[in-house]
């Protein structure tokens, strides 16, 4: 047997490979939409792809199923109680795929999705009676569970979903010999879940010592636990989605129509008719300058989740980019399915060097500079844009919490004439925070450079600013 993980850091996100040699099959589990990797890996192997799972029907990305179905005639399976516009093999409890040495057996296991699967490997070889691992979906992560939220809206509320997640994971999967290594299809950083593990890879056993969700309690319990504290789920969960049981463009076919270069002309007369302009360089490049009006996402980040976040799927996208990074920005976009792309600006902000009169920055500031100011008694306005958990962590004094994911929505109750220091845990999404603010009529913010982990570093000097006091060091 031939077995493969690949984990996409960006979505945190994991996909699957497993392959027989006897038979040179290979099936993919859960791709992404970019197939590259698994077409390279199984010409290397010398497998052909022929069938590929969907455990669900992903939120948060938008699968590769069509495009190795296009690209491969691979047969796509899902789950039993799957409703999708394409044509596929739908896996109830029980059924089988044999290929030489290797045996697929399907589970059903609802709960975060009503059509969800898990699916049991075999490697014959070693012992045909006894499950090797098995691929969970987003029914069971390391640590933690699959949210059963994201479907409220397809008629079927939270607690019917957490009940029937109640029951997979008891009566299907901690069942499984204690052996059996867990792989999930998300890891932490994931918003499928709400306290996903760092680790990709697990067993039943030890998740039955350290999973919360699966210790023992009655279904009522259960169902309070998994339904409490989740983070707020983006907008664009529910168009992924849907877009995954639809026939769709392939991301090649997107990427060309979408891939060509604009000029500064054509840039700024689409950005009057409303277009989005979404800016994928560094922070401190964009801080230092960047086109009016244009949104910050960089490419270091969790870039896929916060475009789904911030941006519309419905209004057309321009990029601005690093020379070099049109592609990749465009081609993270689609993986989400934000195929909306109009273009990119032709040589990237030099395109601007003649129109100064086009440009904007936004002021940073170190943790130093903002100890030293609060040391002044010099009043702040702070924004923290972190999520509510951690803002109950621990916070700035004075310090009003919007959590990036709203501050589009909500604005702020901020004077626009005062200045606006902004921070969130590292700098990553306070720098997006800054530039929504900035579309939205704020002239006086500030960025805090290293966000909130960088006062941390100041030690004691800083500790009678954050509330509650870190006790951390």
């Amino acid at each position: 047997m031939i077995f493969k993980q690949y984990y996409l850091g960006c979505l945190a996100h994991a996909s699957y490979l497993i392959g027989d040699k006897k038979t040179k099959t290979a099936v993919i589990v859960d791709p992404q939409r970019d197939i590259e990797q698994y077409i390279d890996d199984a010409r290397k192997y010398q497998l052909d792809i022929k069938h590929v799972f969907l455990t669900h029907f992903h939120a948060d990305f938008v699968a590769g199923h069509l495009e190795l179905r296009d690209r491969v005639q691979a047969t796509i399976h899902l789950g039993d109680k799957a409703q999708a516009e394409y044509s596929f093999i739908p896996e109830k409890d029980g059924d089988k795929l044999e290929m030489g040495d290797v045996r697929l057996e399907f589970l059903e296991t609802p709960g975060h999705t009503p059509e969800g699967i898990s699916i049991l490997v075999f490697d014959l070889q070693e012992n045909p009676k006894k499950p090797k691992m098995v691929l969970t979906g987003d029914t069971l992560f390391i640590g933690d569970v699959g949210r059963p939220d994201l479907m409220a809206s397809e008629g079927i509320s939270e607690n019917e979903l957490a009940g029937m997640l109640y029951d997979s994971l008891r009566e299907k999967l901690i069942i499984l010999p204690e052996d059996t290594l867990v792989y999930p299809a998300h890891g932490a950083g994931s918003l499928c879940g709400k306290q996903l593990s760092e680790e990709t890879v697990s067993t039943i056993g030890q998740q039955l010592l350290t999973n919360y969700a699966l210790q023992q309690m009655n279904r009522e319990d259960f169902i309070s636990l998994v339904t409490e504290n989740l983070p707020q789920a983006p907008q664009y969960f529910s168009y992924d989605a849907r877009l995954n049981k639809k026939e769709h463009p392939s991301l090649n076919q997107s990427l060309n129509i979408s891939f060509k270069p604009l000029t500064l002309d054509e840039v700024l007369e689409k950005q009057k008719q409303g277009f989005q302009i979404l800016d994928t360089r560094p922070e401190l490049d964009f801080s230092a300058a960047h086109l009016k009006g244009a949104i910050q996402i960089g490419l270091g980040g969790k870039f896929a989740t916060w475009a789904g976040i911030v941006l519309s799927p419905d209004n057309p996208i321009i990029i601005i980019s690093e020379p070099g990074a049109e592609y990749e920005s465009e081609m993270r976009l689609g993986r989400i399915g934000f195929d909306n792309i109009a273009g990119y600006i032709k040589g990237g902000m030099e395109a601007l060097n003649e129109r100064p009169d086009l440009l904007e920055s936004v002021n940073s500031w170190t943790a130093r500079d903002l100890l030293e100011h609060m040391t002044n008694d010099s009043p702040q306005n702070i924004l923290d844009v972190r999520t509510p958990s951690e803002f109950k962590e621990f916070h700035i004094k004075e310090a009003k919490n919007i959590p990036l994911n709203d501050l589009g929505k909500q604005g702020t109750q901020f004077s626009k004439d005062k200045r606006l220091i902004v921070h969130c845990k590292g700098g990553y999404r306070s720098s997006t925070a800054c530039s929504i603010l900035q579309k939205n009529g704020y002239s006086n913010i500030i960025n805090l450079l290293g966000g909130i982990e960088g006062l941390e570093k100041m030690g004691s000097p800083a500790r009678e600013f954050l509330v509650p006091v870190d006790s951390r060091g």
